[in-house]
């Protein structure tokens, strides 16, 4: 199996390397490509360089940064890296910090995720919440490195895992925010809304020569999104698997949307 990781931190993000580790521990070192943005790129979702030119240097052996998107380095690790024997498997992570409820809508982790699964090559996005239980901890990302393959393996063993074009499977598991030794176990659920947050805000600042400045600010993360959704199941302990599609459609709107207009 040969598998491309990337993720939205950086290529010296050390989330990266926590991913390296368990792409390595599935297929070998030598089956292991690494297509990272040179700079973070948190919050760009699915967004794609088509602008201007993506600049890409080789840092090591089989692995590449590319000054661009997550989705520019999977455009990039198809096109150019592997295009001569492309990937059977997108890994994009570890991102730091949880990728659930609606921060699903905002993170280029899952945008990469994203357009490996538009190329119809299976993809998981994966991220390590965080909260008081593992901030101070050596290794924040502990729970994400001890259970990542496993978790991946089962993903990878279910029956017809990834379905068929045009809008493959794809899936996105966050690793709860606790040491590795007091997870409790694996959720499938459903993607949550944290019903209080409402996403990203902003705030105003002056700077010393009188322009004003306006910063995106976050939410607090440590709210539960919902009975059987991601960010419920992570607060209490648990890793969360859920299955995603790129087709936006509200299909349970279809029928009645035609009786109004059509």
């Amino acid at each position: 199996m040969r598998i491309l990781i990337t993720n939205d931190d950086g290529i010296n993000a050390p989330g990266l390397k926590v991913l390296h580790a368990i792409a390595a521990e599935l297929a070998g070192e030598e089956n292991v490509w690494t297509v990272a943005p040179a700079f973070e790129q948190s919050g760009v979702a699915h967004c794609i360089s088509y602008v201007h030119p993506t600049l890409i240097s080789e840092f090591g052996q089989r692995r590449f940064a590319a000054e661009g998107s997550p989705a520019d380095c999977v455009i990039a690790g198809l096109y150019e890296v592997m295009k001569d024997a492309p990937p059977d498997l997108i890994l994009s992570g570890v991102n730091k910090g949880n990728n659930a409820a609606e921060n699903v809508l905002y993170s280029g982790t899952i945008g990469a995720a994203i357009e490996g699964a538009i190329k119809g090559i299976p993809a998981i996005a994966l991220s390590q919440y965080y909260g008081p239980g593992n901030l101070t901890l050596d290794d924040s990302f502990e729970a994400a490195g001890v259970h990542g393959a496993d978790v991946i393996r089962k993903i990878l063993a279910a029956p017809d895992a990834f379905g068929t074009r045009p809008y493959t499977t794809f899936y996105n598991v966050n690793f709860p925010p606790v040491p590795a030794a007091e997870v409790k176990g694996t959720r499938v659920v459903a993607q949550g809304f944290r019903e209080e947050q409402h996403g990203m805000g902003m705030k105003a600042d002056m700077a010393p020569n009188g322009r004003k400045f306006l910063w995106i600010t976050g939410s607090p993360q440590n709210t539960p999104s919902g009975p059987d959704t991601d960010a419920t199941v992570n607060l209490d302990g648990y890793i969360s698997v859920t299955p995603m599609r790129a087709d936006l459609t509200a299909h349970d709107r279809v029928d009645a949307l035609k009786a109004a207009v059509e």
